[in-house]
């Protein structure tokens, strides 16, 4: 396992969000297309934060007028690159809880994503 490779197994096609967008449509992105959370990216594709459905939902009802960027995380985020290994992945989300690492690359620009799902399927396919 600590030779698998996180750019072996990302998610490669992320479904992101500009900062700027209205928390509405953040939630119908992640409705729409089954997931939990959207990372935060500026046009160039830089990460600037991960906005999950849990934020929305503990922000309340009267969202209709804020922003990603007002609920986004952003200070601290917990990121990988393509050659963090696979082991090193499985301990930040058991140190932290965090269930959707993105991975950037040496500029901070998002190339992928892992999750815990994708781990359960790495590893599955490891143990054959």
């Amino acid at each position: 396992m600590d030779e698998v490779k996180i750019r072996d197994v990302m998610i490669k096609k992320v479904y992101t969000i500009g900062p700027e967008e209205k928390i509405a449509l953040a939630r119908l992105k992640m409705l729409r297309y089954g997931v939990g959370a959207l990372p935060v990216v500026k046009e160039d594709n830089m990460l600037m934060g991960m906005l999950t459905l849990r934020d929305i939902s503990l922000s309340g009802t009267n969202i209709g007028n804020l922003q990603v960027k007002d609920l986004m995380t952003k200070n601290n985020l917990i990121t990988g690159t393509e050659s963090t290994k696979l082991i090193e992945i499985i301990d930040m989300m058991s140190k932290t809880g965090i269930q959707r690492i993105p991975i950037i690359d040496a500029v901070g620009k998002l190339i992928g994503l892992m999750t815990q799902s994708v781990l359960i399927r790495s590893f599955r396919l490891l143990v054959k």
